[in-house]
Formats: C-alpha cells, sequence, structure tokens
C-alpha cells in the first residue's frame, strides 16, 4: 500500500473489524490476510474513482479527442466536450469507452479508429452517427479487417466477447443502433436524464435506478450500465449515483458478497438481501456503491492476497 494510502487504510480496517463486531457478522474476513486484502481492493477503488475527479482539474490536450491519435481518450474526450458545451458528444464517448473498453496492451485504441473513422475527414461524432447509423453498419462492414490490428479486434477485457461483425444481432452496429433509439432523436441525452427527474424526482440514486432500469441497449447488462451511468455521474454529465451494487446479474460482485457475509453457502442468501448488506457496509465505511462493487469483485478473485486489477 502507498504510504499516503496507509491513513485510509487504517481507518477502513477499524471501521471493517468494528462493523463485524458491533453491526453485523463479516465472517469471509475472519482471516487478517483476507482483510488485509479488502482494505487494499477497497483503496484501489477509491483510487480509480479519484483518477477521474484528477484528470477533470488538468489541461487535457485536443489530441485526446482525436482518433486518429495515440494519445486519443474517450473520458478526457468526453471532459473536453463537455467543456464546450458538446454534451452530446460527451455522453456518447462514454458510451464509446464502455463499449469497446480499455485493452491492457491497445489501450483506446480500437474506440479511437471507430470515433476517428480511421482517420477519414468527418470523424463518428454524435452527430453524424445518431443521423446515419445505418451508413456506420456499412462502415463496419466494410472496414472489419482495417479494424483488427495483427488480425486481433482489441475490445478491453471485459468486453471481450463483443464482435464487429455486421451481420451479427450482438455486432457493434446493432449496438449503438439500439443506443441510438434509447436516446430517441431528436431528443438529447440530457433531455433523457431531465425526462427523467420529471418522472421521479431528482434524487441522484432514484435518477440512476430510473436510467439504469430504462437502458435497453444490446449488448448492455448489468455491468455495462453500471459502468456507463458511474462515470456519467463522475464526469458531471448528470447528478446520478448508484444506491446500491446491482448484484441481480453479477458474477464477480456477489461472489464477493457472497465471500464476505456468506462463505459457506450453507443457506445461499438471497441477491436482494446481500445488496441491502453491500448498503449497509458500505454506509458504515463511508464509501459509494461503486467502490464496494469494484471492490468486492475484485477480492472474490484472490481473496487471500492483494492483486491489482489492470485490465
Amino acid at each position: 500500500m502507498r504510504a499516503r494510502d496507509r491513513s485510509r487504510g487504517r481507518e477502513l480496517d477499524t471501521a471493517l473489524v468494528e462493523f463485524n463486531r458491533q453491526i453485523r457478522p463479516l465472517p469471509g474476513i475472519n482471516n487478517p490476510a483476507r482483510r488485509e486484502a479488502l482494505v487494499e481492493q477497497l483503496i484501489e477503488s477509491i483510487r480509480r474513482i479519484r483518477y477521474i475527479e484528477v484528470i477533470q482539474n488538468q489541461r487535457i490536450s485536443e489530441l485526446r479527442a482525436d482518433g486518429a491519435s495515440d494519445l486519443f481518450d474517450p473520458l478526457r474526450a468526453a471532459v473536453l466536450r463537455r467543456e464546450e458545451g458538446e454534451l452530446d458528444d460527451a455522453f456518447w464517448l462514454v458510451f464509446l469507452s464502455v463499449h469497446f473498453g480499455k485493452h491492457r496492451r491497445a489501450g483506446w485504441r480500437l474506440a479511437g479508429d471507430v470515433y476517428g473513422c480511421l482517420g477519414g475527414r468527418r470523424p463518428w461524432n454524435w452527430e453524424r452517427i445518431s443521423n446515419d447509423p445505418a451508413g456506420f453498419r456499412r462502415w463496419i462492414g466494410d472496414h472489419q479487417e482495417d479494424l483488427k490490428r495483427g488480425g486481433v479486434v482489441y475490445f478491453g477485457n471485459h468486453r471481450k466477447y463483443e464482435t464487429l461483425k455486421p451481420e451479427s444481432q450482438r455486432g457493434t452496429a446493432s449496438v449503438v443502433e439500439s443506443y441510438v433509439r434509447w436516446v430517441g432523436l431528436p431528443r438529447m441525452h440530457i433531455e433523457l436524464v431531465e425526462e427523467g427527474v420529471g418522472e421521479i424526482g431528482d434524487d441522484p440514486r432514484e435518477l440512476f435506478d430510473y436510467l439504469y432500469r430504462s437502458m435497453n441497449v444490446i449488448s448492455f447488462g448489468r455491468m455495462a450500465k453500471f459502468d456507463y451511468l458511474t462515470m456519467l455521474g463522475k464526469l458531471g454529465l448528470a447528478r446520478i449515483e448508484p444506491g446500491t451494487p446491482y448484484l441481480h446479474g453479477a458474477t464477480g460482485p456477489l461472489k464477493g458478497a457472497r465471500l464476505l457475509f456468506d462463505p459457506n453457502h450453507g443457506a445461499p442468501l438471497r441477491e436482494e438481501v446481500l445488496d441491502g448488506r453491500v448498503v449497509e457496509l458500505g454506509n458504515h465505511l463511508h464509501v459509494g456503491m461503486q467502490v464496494m462493487e469494484d471492490a468486492l469483485c475484485n477480492w472474490q478473485k484472490y481473496p487471500n492476497r492483494f492483486v491489482p486489477f489492470r485490465g
């Protein structure tokens, strides 16, 4: 653990022990090594969220929004577009960051190649894509091989089962078409959010849940919707935050919650019960649900020792 994180780590460790003794048993971390590993994963998750806050306070080069540049970064590009008032393109860039993911070796290259139209004069920005999704499907079909690097399509780790094949019902073209339908032209992204406020109010957690449940986008399951909406909140594009870890349909986070609260699996706790217990623990630790979801997911992979997640 980095020196600057040790104080926070001690606070989290004390709070976990306190919760275990005074509020609810945490049998999954009775082993001190497991508790230490969980604390380090919590710190790592807090650091990842803090990173998004940090980049918004930095000077960002225009090359970050240039799909042809090796410096392309859809999240930094989204900050640039937000500052320019191009909110629809900012939302779109966040969507691309989740759909393609960041590859361990190739980084954001695939997202950059698509957004930048492989260096073409007209990028596939929101204005173009939303008005011509059929043209995008044709373009994907014509450039499948060009989008490969060394014969490989570099989707990120969490998106490794996605495909560019235009004939696939789960291919990128179909995913994009369903996303455009969800936003619903001529409605803008911000109007989509405002309609949610009109429906259920402006509570950030209830609004997150409203958008989460409304997001009927092909191949966007629990994780993709959670990642997309939490990033909108972190970038200040929508005043939303998750009120629960959304364990229904989860794999890693659900396993982590079971390992923490119910390690013997004698009579497995229902998902909604585990959801509530993770919320209870997160409130006690003073961390949000994104931290809890991320930390539990990574902790359950190696519960006895800290192994950082690197994509």
